[in-house]
C-alpha cells in the first residue's frame, strides 16, 4: 500500500473547503472539541501545522494570536490566505520537512488538528516541533480514533499500515492506522507528556442535524 502523498488534498481544496464548514465530524466535533483544548493564545506565538483551508488559523487570529500557518497542498494555503488576509503568515510547507523558516524555541503553541495521520516522518516531524516549542509550550492534536478506524477497516486492531479509502464524495484519500499504543509511543519516544487525552462528545445540536452520525 503506498503513503499518504502529502499534498493530495490539493485537487479537491475547494469542495473540501465548503465540506467542512458544515460537516458534522468537522464542526459539530472536532473543531469544538480542539478549540477546548487550545483555550486563551491571547498574546501566544501559534503554529497551525496542515492548516487546510484556514478554520483553525481564522479562530487563533481572532483570539488574539500572532499566528503561522503551513500546508502541502498550495490550493489550500490559497484558501486559508482568501479566509485571514494579512493576519498570519501563511506558507506551503510539507510536514515531513524541516521546518528551516522558524527558529527553536520561539512558539508557544502548535496545533496539529487532523493531519498526523497522513504524516510519514512522523519522528521527524515530532522532533522540529520539540525544537520550535518554548520550554513551557504544547502541542495540541487532534487524529482518528484507532477504534474508530478499527471499527471501519475490520483486520488487526494493532496494525501500522497506511490505508486508502473513498469517501463518499469520491476523493481517494490515504492515511495511517495506528493503535493508541503507537500514537502515544510516538510522542513519548521525542520527548514529549502526554497531559490529556480526550475522547470528546459531539455538540448536542448534532442529534438533531445529523442524528446517524451523533449516535
Amino acid at each position: 500500500m503506498p503513503a499518504p502523498e502529502s499534498d493530495q488534498y490539493d485537487s479537491f481544496a475547494t469542495e473540501y473547503e465548503e465540506h467542512a464548514a458544515v460537516a458534522p465530524y468537522n464542526a459539530l466535533y472536532d473543531r469544538p472539541a480542539t478549540l477546548e483544548l487550545i483555550g486563551d493564545v491571547k498574546g501566544k506565538r501559534v503554529l497551525d501545522a496542515g492548516c487546510g483551508p484556514g478554520f483553525y488559523t481564522a479562530e487563533l487570529a481572532d483570539r488574539g494570536a500572532d499566528v503561522l500557518g503551513c500546508d502541502a497542498a498550495p490550493q489550500m494555503v490559497e484558501l486559508a490566505r482568501a479566509r485571514l488576509g494579512d493576519r498570519a503568515d501563511l506558507r506551503v510547507h510539507d510536514l515531513d520537512q524541516p521546518f528551516d523558516w522558524i527558529e527553536d524555541m520561539t512558539l508557544d503553541l502548535i496545533v496539529v488538528a487532523l493531519v498526523y495521520h497522513y504524516v510519514n516522518n512522523r519522528a521527524g516531524l515530532l522532533g522540529e516541533l520539540n525544537r520550535m516549542l518554548r520550554h513551557d509550550g504544547a502541542v495540541v492534536i487532534s487524529t482518528h480514533h484507532p477504534a474508530g478506524d478499527w471499527h471501519r477497516l475490520g483486520g488487526s486492531y494493532f496494525s501500522v499500515e497506511p490505508v486508502t479509502e473513498t469517501w463518499s464524495k469520491g476523493w481517494e484519500v490515504t492515511a495511517w492506522r495506528m493503535p493508541l499504543t503507537q500514537l502515544t509511543g510516538e510522542f513519548a519516544d521525542a520527548g514529549f507528556l502526554i497531559e490529556r487525552l480526550v475522547e470528546p462528545a459531539p455538540l448536542p445540536e448534532m442529534a438533531t442535524t445529523h442524528p446517524d452520525s451523533f449516535q
